[in-house]
């Protein structure tokens, strides 16, 4: 398992063992990626129309309250439309997740030469507390909470977010080296950060700023990464 400066590979400038795409030091940048084109660009519009409409009367009127076929008929599309656009009514919320998913795999993919997976890891996630990131849980914008609490409300969405996180952790093993120790590592990792989400959330939620949480909130941050290391890198 590699939770030190060095890549995935064991070689400073060599390639990684598992085939994925960590960019070791000294390795030429990854071209970037192809436009996307006018068919890719409309799908993902009506991804987002869709799913937005679909919150929108969620939180008008509950989860449960609204079916799959009213969301169609609000969205102007068939109901079988709708189903291959989102296999499940969850994913209609959760599709705001879908680029989160291998977030924590891109920051350990992408940090800079000599820095570690867990010290890449933290530093994303106190930028995130700084800048009040949804994904934080350190946010009190009312929009967002109101999501938040339609999410967290419904026991068929935090079911289903479990999905979600099982791909985060998946990709986060992958960018680590894929191996049995890297896995190990990956799911303690995601839980960590669910955990410290759901904790700022919980006390946003009761009523404190995030402001007033942001300090605490750090704190209870650098506990938690110095628990992983000293559980993930002891001899």
């Amino acid at each position: 398992m590699v939770m030190s400066g060095e890549r995935a590979g064991g070689e400073s400038g060599g390639e990684s063992g598992s085939g994925d795409a960590v960019r070791a030091p000294g390795r030429a940048p990854e071209r970037p990626p192809a436009p996307v084109g006018l068919r890719e660009r409309k799908k993902r519009l009506t991804y987002q129309a869709v799913s937005d409409a679909a919150i929108t009367m969620f939180l008008e009127r509950g989860f449960d309250k609204v079916s799959v076929a009213e969301v169609a008929a609000a969205a102007d599309i068939s109901k079988p439309t709708l189903f291959r656009y989102f296999p499940a009514k969850e994913d209609l919320v959760l599709h705001r997740f879908a680029d989160h998913e291998d977030e924590s795999a891109r920051v350990v993919a992408e940090r800079p030469p000599g820095e570690g997976p867990l010290d890449a890891l933290r530093r994303h996630f106190l930028d995130g507390l700084d800048r009040r990131d949804p994904v934080t849980g350190l946010c009190d914008v009312p929009e967002v909470l109101k999501f938040h609490r339609l999410l967290y409300g419904t026991p068929s969405l935090v079911a289903r977010m479990h999905a979600y996180q099982g791909r985060s952790e998946a990709a986060l093993a992958r960018a680590l080296g894929d191996g049995l120790s890297e896995r190990l590592a990956a799911g303690q990792i995601i839980a960590v950060l669910r955990i410290l989400a759901l904790e700022n959330w919980q006390r946003i939620d009761a009523g404190e700023s995030a402001d007033r949480v942001h300090a605490s909130a750090v704190r209870a941050a650098e506990q938690a990464f110095v628990q992983l290391r000293t559980g993930l890198e002891r001899d």
